[in-house]
């Protein structure tokens, strides 16, 4: 029986849903997202913490800031609550009320930023804010997810010897690209130690991270509106783009079958099932599962927001049409 006394010191990193019975498919799924902060951000924000704990940065009386979707906002949230630091998440409106409420819920201050960048967008101008906060106020403690190498070296001493362990025999990984910190912390573990494994990144339409074209994103969690620092492409054996459309059917998808998941795991599970149906010929399949889906119950499973935002082809496709036929 485990018996904790910080909440970062628990996570479930060994449990796998197979998804075939679901999809039709030969996928497995890793599910990150049962910690005390939701997500597989837990990883990269008890690593860079720890790190600049090490190297002097935090000093009683800081004041941590950190640009999140979301996620990384509640690790931070919920780590800086334990260990007695103060913490002040600059996010966007796209964030979802109830990830705003939990991290305020948790002690920390939220500060939406509402107008965008004219070239980097709502995290250009986010990342923006910071540096002219840092600048001012020397109290204030950036850990910067975007150019931390702690936020992939947590998921190459992690997850990925974890997925290797339970997976011999592994074929492919699918991972999400975010500030791909979780993608390159596995892509770097398998090239060098299981060169054989394929990594297949995820990014939904409208990221530049791989240099496709920039276009509206409204879910949290994947895709970059500039090339993401930590990106190292050479890792990586191949790129699959997901519109946001079918990540929504996908979700729904999934909770149809009991299983509710966010937006990002919508996406990779989405993109997954497009490369198996062209390559599925006995590989052994694994998918990574950032977060679980209730912090998205007001955006991506409700139905109104859908409609509005991708209109009624989406709303009344197969995978929603239970929920848009109640009244």
């Amino acid at each position: 029986m485990p018996v904790i006394s910080s909440p970062d010191e628990f996570n479930e990193d060994g449990l796998y849903i197979d998804l075939r019975s679901v999809l039709d498919c030969s996928l497995l799924l890793k599910c990150e997202g049962f910690n005390f902060a939701g997500s597989v951000k837990l990883k990269a924000a008890t690593e860079m913490l720890d790190a600049a704990e090490r190297d002097g940065l935090l000093r009683p009386g800081a004041f941590l800031v950190e640009s999140s979707s979301g996620n990384l906002g509640v690790a931070l949230s919920m780590i800086a609550a334990s260990r007695g630091y103060r913490f002040l998440c600059v996010t966007d409106s796209r964030c979802n009320l109830a990830t705003r409420l939990l991290m305020e819920a948790l002690g920390a201050q939220v500060h939406i930023i509402t107008e965008p960048d004219p070239v980097g967008g709502l995290l250009g101008a986010r990342m923006d804010f910071i540096k002219e906060l840092c600048a001012d106020d020397d109290r204030y403690v950036w850990l910067n997810q975007y150019t931390n190498a702690n936020a992939w070296k947590a998921h190459y001493r992690t997850t990925a010897p974890a997925i290797a362990r339970q997976f011999p025999d592994l074929d492919v990984l699918f991972v999400g690209a975010g500030t791909t910190g979780t993608l390159m912390g596995c892509a770097r573990w398998f090239k060098q130690r299981r060169p054989s494994v394929r990594i297949v990144a995820v990014d939904p339409v409208g990221s530049v991270s791989f240099g496709a074209p920039a276009a509206r994103r409204m879910i949290p969690g994947l895709g970059m509106n500039v090339r993401p620092p930590l990106l190292d492409p050479s890792f990586i054996d191949e790129v699959i783009y997901v519109a946001e459309a079918d990540t929504i059917r996908t979700c729904h998808r999934l909770a149809r079958r009991g299983f509710m998941f966010g937006g990002s795991t919508g996406t990779v599970v989405s993109g997954a099932m497009s490369w198996l149906d062209v390559h599925d010929d006995g590989v052994t399949a694994v998918a990574i599962a950032p977060d679980l889906g209730e912090r998205y119950l007001d955006t991506v499973y409700q139905t109104n927001w859908v409609a509005d935002l991708y209109g009624a082809d989406v709303v009344c496709s197969d995978e929603l049409a239970d929920t848009s036929q109640l009244v």
